[in-house]
């Protein structure tokens, strides 16, 4: 069935962008030291996360420190922190939800149901992709405006968790598109289609009884 088919790419689509997502939350990768123009200093290389920062030696030894208080972060850090979590732990029950609902699954049985609630896992998806967007696309904002700012000594550069954000939230927003498309026209199409023989049906009968 071409539902079910499209429901199996959306599953695929929501757990790649769910690993993606944990990947931002737990790699410290967001902004790494840029070695351009005064900045070449290839001894050592920063890098930043959600929550600590690291110095890489050039000997390949790596040193991790926690933030000592979340206060003292940017705010573009702490909304980063809030907003992948629950981007996450959104991914993770629009993934359930989307089982529970799909064609594949024998899960819920009443087959009338089972396009709302694929409809619920689109939105959920569409939600978390924005929810993971955001954040990484305002802390590449901030990166690049200090990157160009003369008064900034320390450069960063985008890390490659920025990238991988961007990856995970255009895939989590494309499954949610799809989902959403295809169980408001299966949905519109059924409850149509049984309505109109309903009412045909029986207007025949009512006549030959009352003759």
């Amino acid at each position: 069935m071409g539902s079910a088919g499209v429901q199996i790419v959306c599953v695929a689509l929501g757990v790649l962008g769910l690993i993606g997502g944990i990947v931002c939350c737990a790699i410290p990768r967001w902004k790494v030291s840029s070695f351009t123009g005064q900045n070449i200093v290839t001894a050592q290389e920063t890098e930043e996360g959600l929550w600590m920062s690291c110095v890489v030696q050039s000997t390949g030894q790596q040193q991790c420190k926690s933030y000592e208080s979340m206060l003292v972060l940017p705010s573009d850090l702490q909304a980063a922190r809030a907003m992948t979590i629950i981007s996450c732990m959104v991914t993770s029950l629009a993934i359930l939800i989307l089982f529970a609902g799909a064609e594949f699954t024998t899960c819920v049985e009443n087959e009338d149901i089972k396009p709302k609630i694929s409809l619920v896992a689109g939105i959920a998806l569409l939600v978390s992709g924005l929810l993971l967007i955001i954040p990484v696309s305002w802390s590449a904002n901030n990166v690049i405006s200090n990157f160009y700012n003369p008064l900034v000594a320390q450069k960063m550069e985008l890390g490659t968790c920025i990238f991988i954000g961007w990856a995970a939230g255009v895939l989590l927003i494309l499954a949610g598109g799809l989902l959403m498309c295809f169980s408001r026209a299966k949905s519109g199409s059924s409850g149509g289609t049984a309505k109109y023989y309903g009412n045909s049906a029986s207007a025949p009968a009512a006549n030959k009884n009352y003759v």
